[in-house]
């Protein structure tokens, strides 16, 4: 689902009426939501002052719109004492598995290994930079410098000078375009790129390293298997 399609549903009808349910429910039994779901709970105030997730592709605008939740995209789930939230669509299956554990852990081992089910906790090695849009010709100019020196060690400060602007302002408006710091950006731009020659070409992993950015094919390979 979209970002208009989410901010549509908010609006509708039945929307204001699930918000409205929560917004009466938020002191009394625990709050869960996955992916878009987790838009329901912040538009109600249930998750102000807290941690939360929500789907990767969303962050941009769930930081925007609801500024007083610290949103970790990180996590593929995040259990506070305001509610519990999950990030992209089949992770409802991660939430389920959470809610079950502060019940009984065994149990909800054993389930995992019915359903075959692998721990993930985290959504970040599943991001796709080409899917997240926006429209920050900010951020867009740091993605496009950035691309054209990834062979280059990388200054922020002196990247945001060629671009016109300060570190500051550049790490707070990456940070709201994707949820990455300009640093992290730069790292699955390179893990992206390398990810491309190793497919594409015969290069060795040794002759793809300086071609991002690192002086061995050791830390690149460190790297993507982080970020991979």
């Amino acid at each position: 689902m979209s970002i208009d399609d989410t901010l549509e549903g908010l609006g509708s009808d039945d929307g204001r009426a699930v918000v409205a349910a929560i917004e009466k429910s938020s002191s009394g039994p625990a709050l869960a939501a996955a992916c878009t779901g987790t838009f329901m709970l912040a538009e109600a105030g249930a998750l102000d002052g807290g941690r939360a997730t929500t789907s990767w592709w969303l962050g941009g605008s769930f930081r925007n719109r609801y500024p007083d939740v610290n949103l970790d995209l990180d996590a593929m789930v995040v259990l506070d004492e305001r509610a519990t939230t999950a990030g992209a669509a089949f992770a409802h299956i991660d939430l389920a598995l959470t809610l079950l554990r502060t019940v009984s852990a065994q149990v909800a081992e054993t389930v995992a290994k019915l359903l075959v089910i692998d721990p993930r906790v985290a959504q970040s090695s599943y991001i796709a930079l080409d899917h997240i849009k926006h429209n920050d010709e900010l951020v867009l100019a740091f993605e496009d410098h950035a691309r054209a020196h990834l062979g280059e060690p990388v200054d922020i400060a002196t990247v945001a000078r060629a671009i016109g602007t300060s570190r500051r302002t550049l790490e707070r408006r990456v940070a709201v375009a994707l949820g990455l710091s300009p640093v992290a950006l730069v790292q699955r731009l390179r893990v992206e790129r390398a990810a491309h020659l190793l497919r594409t070409t015969d290069q060795s992993s040794e002759q793809i390293a300086s071609q991002v950015g690192y002086a061995n094919a050791s830390t690149l390979r460190t790297l993507m298997r982080r970020l991979g």
